[in-house]
C-alpha cells in the first residue's frame, strides 16, 4: 500500500516536473538567440534592412559545432529524443558491448554530433542501461546516426541493435527520464543511485567539452531536480533501494529455514569483483556476517 502510494505521487510530481522541462525545452527554444552567422544585414537606399543568406556552400562533412553554435542553434526548433537499452528491453550481453565508463561519456557525445546532424548529445550509461539523450531539427538524420555509432560501438548489426534497441521523441523521451531519475524504471523502485548518475550525466553535459546545449542541459536538470524532490515528498526511498541491499534481506529472511542457521553463522559466496559486489558486501557485514567468498574470473 505504502509503495503503490508513493508511486502514484512520484508520477504526479515527475509529471508537472515533465511539463516544466517540456516547456523550457520546446517552447524556450524558439527564443531568438542571435542571428544565424550565415546571414549578412544590409541597409537599402529607402533605409529598411533585408536579410541576404549567404552563398556558401557546406562541407560535405560539417566540423563539431563549437558551444556558442550549439546554443545558436537552440532557435532552429531543436527536439528530444532518447535512444537506449535498457534492462527491460535488452538482454545483457547487448547492453555490455555498449557500456561506456563515465569519464569517456563526453567521448561518445562528441563522436555523436562530430557529423553536426545532432545538435546536442548526452550520455548516461550504468549496470543496467545504456542511453543517448539528444536534440535535433531532423528526427530521422538525426536517428539514423545515433543508430549508426550505436552498431559501430558494440559490433552489433543493425537488425540486432534494433530488436533491443527503444527510441522516444518529445514529451514521451521528456517523461522517460523524469521516470529515470525518479526510480520508477529501475528495476528496484526508488533506486538511489540512478539519481547520482543522472546528475553526473548533467554535470558532464555542460563540460567544455560537452556536447549539451541550451536545450538538454535544462532538461537533465530538471529531472535532476525531480528526482530529488520524489525522495523528499514520498516514501519511495524507504527500504531496500538496492539489489544489494534487496539481495541481503532476501537472504537473512531465507537463512533460517532453509538452512537452519542464523545469518550471522551462515557461509555466503558473492560471484564477481565489481562495483556491486563492493555494496553487497557492505550490506553482508553491517548485518553480522563474517564468513564471505569471493569468486572472480
Amino acid at each position: 500500500m505504502k509503495l503503490n502510494t508513493a508511486v502514484t505521487a512520484v508520477a504526479t510530481i515527475v509529471a508537472s516536473s515533465m511539463m516544466m522541462s517540456s516547456t523550457d525545452a520546446f517552447a524556450g527554444v524558439n527564443s531568438q538567440l542571435s542571428l544565424h552567422p550565415q546571414t549578412k544585414s544590409v541597409r537599402n537606399t529607402s533605409g529598411m534592412l533585408q536579410m541576404v543568406a549567404s552563398n556558401e556552400v557546406e562541407d560535405a562533412v560539417k566540423p563539431r559545432k563549437t558551444r556558442q553554435q550549439r546554443l545558436e542553434a537552440a532557435s532552429k526548433g531543436l527536439q528530444v529524443h532518447v535512444a537506449g537499452l535498457s534492462i527491460q528491453h535488452a538482454d545483457v550481453n547487448a547492453r555490455e558491448k555498449l557500456a561506456v565508463p563515465a569519464h569517456e561519456w563526453n567521448d561518445a557525445s562528441n563522436e555523436i554530433c562530430s557529423t553536426g546532424v545532432v545538435a546536442e548529445a548526452a550520455v548516461l550509461s550504468t549496470c543496467n542501461r545504456f542511453e543517448v539523450y539528444y536534440a535535433a531539427t531532423d528526427a530521422r538524420e538525426a536517428m539514423a546516426r545515433v543508430t549508426e555509432y550505436l552498431a559501430e560501438r558494440g559490433g552489433l548489426s543493425v537488425s540486432t541493435l534494433r530488436s533491443n534497441l527503444f527510441m522516444l521523441s518529445g514529451d514521451d523521451a521528456v517523461w522517460h527520464l523524469m521516470r529515470v531519475a525518479g526510480g520508477l524504471d529501475s528495476l528496484v523502485v526508488g533506486e538511489g543511485l540512478i539519481l547520482s548518475q543522472v546528475r553526473q550525466c548533467h554535470i558532464h553535459s555542460i563540460e567544455e567539452d560537452g556536447c549539451g546545449g541550451k536545450v538538454l542541459s535544462r532538461l537533465l536538470n530538471n529531472a535532476v531536480a525531480a528526482g530529488k524532490r520524489v525522495r523528499s515528498e514520498t516514501a519511495i526511498s524507504k527500504g531496500s533501494v538496492s539489489i544489494s541491499s534487496a539481495a541481503v534481506e532476501l537472504s537473512e529472511m531465507l537463512s533460517l529455514p532453509d538452512l537452519n542457521l542464523p545469518f550471522s553463522e551462515a557461509r555466503l559466496a558473492v560471484v564477481g569483483a565489481g562495483k556491486m559486489t563492493r555494496l553487497l558486501i557492505t550490506h553482508l557485514a553491517s548485518r553480522g556476517l563474517q564468513r564471505i567468498a569471493i569468486v572472480n574470473r
